[in-house]
């Protein structure tokens, strides 16, 4: 979401997240062919003051140079279907703060607001979208922190579009596709289809708990993402049956065995396990071959894949 100005700088995009322990970083580039490459891959405990901490990775990293992104975390924003208000495209977002005030767990006007248009073949249906909002302070908050450290943020993302993001890398021509990641954060299911964010879900099943689980709770924690994942399977065919799913992708969780078995044996789709290093090149980032470390920054990775052409 491009809730700041643009300024150009070194090509590509430099996402920054903070989670609870640590801050990540990530540089990509889109090179000519479209293949992007991963420049930088950093990560960084948290210690002592936020502030002091990233003016002195400023200096180090050079953040300076780059246009920045920073990912919010799912705690900080809401994210709401709604139907699109009948009026002008420059009016969407005011029209929308009202419609949803009842629905937000602070006051419409004191919330940042975006909205993401949802794809749709069937004109006779009403038109759908995203509203994204988040209170004022946690928007400032973030941007103060960044932009006195000296670093130029020039837009703000959310998981479901990072994610978007990379599932966009294996778009397969005429079909949607699927994708599941599962983080310290919880589950994310989102629905992807010629480039476009058309549905998201998010399970509240975190990768902590299935790692730390027996056996037998790890079966029932199975057998509840499987269910969510069939309602929203079944939700998707009806809502988009011009987009045909191809497959559904799963992060990688090499803590947790048995999930992709578990979800091939029980879905109708075919399931597939995937691997960033058929889609992205990072020759200067020999640790993203390692799939726990693909899962640990999918979403900082996905918001540094930011294409300028696209809306949001």
């Amino acid at each position: 979401m491009s809730w700041f100005a643009n300024r150009r700088r070194i090509p590509g995009w430099m996402a920054i997240s903070l989670h609870p322990e640590r801050i990540d970083f990530a540089h990509i580039e889109r090179g000519p062919s479209g293949r992007p490459t991963v420049h930088r891959l950093e990560s960084y405990q948290r210690d002592g003051e936020d502030a002091a901490t990233f003016e002195r990775l400023r200096r180090e990293l050079g953040l300076g140079k780059f246009r920045c992104t920073t990912l919010l975390n799912r705690g900080d924003y809401q994210m709401l279907q709604v139907e699109a208000p009948s009026v002008a495209a420059n009016e969407a977002k005011e029209a929308l703060r009202w419609r949803i005030k009842d629905q937000l767990d602070f006051p419409a006007e004191t919330a940042t607001l975006d909205v993401i248009a949802i794809p749709s073949a069937d004109a006779s249906r009403a038109k759908l979208m995203f509203a994204v909002a988040a209170a004022n302070e946690r928007i400032q908050a973030r941007q103060t922190l960044l932009e006195e450290a000296g670093v130029a943020l020039e837009a703000i993302d959310i998981p479901e579009l990072a994610q978007r993001n990379v599932a966009n890398l294996f778009a397969i021509e005429g079909r949607a596709l699927a994708m599941l990641t599962i983080d310290a954060e919880g589950g994310l299911l989102t629905f992807t289809f010629a480039g476009e964010l058309c549905a998201c879900r998010n399970i509240e099943i975190t990768l902590g708990q299935l790692a730390g689980a027996d056996d037998e709770r790890r079966y029932a924690y199975f057998e509840r993402i499987g269910l969510e994942l069939q309602r929203s399977l079944d939700n998707f065919d009806r809502q988009f049956s011009h987009a045909p799913l191809a497959k559904l992708l799963v992060a990688p969780t090499p803590d947790v065995p048995g999930l992709v078995e578990y979800l091939s044996a029980n879905l109708y789709l075919p399931i597939e396990l995937f691997d960033l290093k058929s889609v992205l090149d990072f020759p200067a980032v020999p640790e993203l071959k390692n799939p726990q470390r693909q899962l640990q920054c999918l979403h900082t990775l996905g918001a540094a894949l930011r294409d300028d052409s696209q809306p949001a």
